[in-house]
């Protein structure tokens, strides 16, 4: 792959411009995938399951090459701009640290802080559980008792695991990067556009609102636990809440390609 390739597909008018930067980066199960350039590049890039390990050596010369790459393409379309790059002043911008702290600080990157850290200490308590659950499953299904299904729980038990864990951080990285847009960004430059926090926002909140139906779903298959998750559910729809007063117009951003 090389800096051509990449200019040839920005040009395929089967890719949805923007496309990647609003998903939830779960390619393996997005319908959208054959319209994603960022998908493309990633596949041809990365389909050796080797370039993705990232204890082989594959992997990180892969990463080289696409660094390589990414800083050809950004000195030429600066010299095609008249800029010149050496003559930038690159030291560390006190100002983009003073906002990061902002950001971290926020109330709502604070709360999506603790969210991912009460998911972690919960499945730490529940591994017990997990393999009763498993145990419980299998005698039903050989026992073949009437009005069970235990296929049926354990694929929606995987289900909600899954979920959870996929957006477990995902939801902090996606509000943090929010927030700190919402902090730089000019509004009267971009009354008229749509605005990168709050499509960051809204991303944030759909993976918020799968993660507590995923969570109901856990409620239901272990009703041993249900104080323990409900703690959980009651600070995750806080921080929904919370969110959509702070960034009233994500749940209105369209993302390209999904809305």
């Amino acid at each position: 792959m090389d800096k051509e390739y990449i200019k040839k597909l920005a040009k395929d008018p089967r890719f949805i411009p923007g496309i990647h930067n609003y998903c939830d980066r779960w390619c393996e199960r997005c319908p959208l995938t054959s319209r994603c350039m960022s998908f493309e590049l990633s596949e041809e890039h990365f389909g050796d399951p080797r370039s993705r390990d990232i204890n082989n050596k594959a992997f990180w010369q892969k990463i080289h090459e696409v660094f390589q790459i990414t800083l050809e393409m950004v000195k030429e379309t600066a010299q095609q701009q008249g800029i010149d790059l050496d003559s930038l002043d690159l030291q560390e911008n006190s100002d983009d640290q003073i906002i990061s702290n902002i950001a971290e600080n926020h109330e709502c990157a604070r709360a999506a802080k603790a969210y991912s850290e009460m998911v972690e200490n919960w499945f730490d308590s529940s591994e017990s559980l997990f393999k009763e659950k498993e145990d419980n499953l299998n005698l039903q299904a050989r026992l073949q008792l009437p009005d069970s299904d235990p296929a049926g729980q354990a694929a929606a038990l995987k289900e909600a695991v899954d979920i959870i864990r996929w957006y477990q951080h995902f939801i902090y990285i996606k509000l943090l990067h929010s927030i700190e847009g919402s902090l730089t960004e000019t509004p009267k430059c971009l009354d008229e556009f749509p605005k990168d926090c709050d499509g960051s926002a809204k991303i944030a909140l759909i993976a918020m609102d799968r993660s507590i139906a995923a969570w109901v779903q856990l409620q239901n298959l272990f009703p041993q636990q249900a104080d323990g998750i409900l703690d959980i559910l009651v600070h995750l729809n806080r921080l929904r809440l919370k969110t959509q007063t702070v960034l009233p117009n994500a749940r209105a951003f369209v993302r390209p390609g999904f809305d």
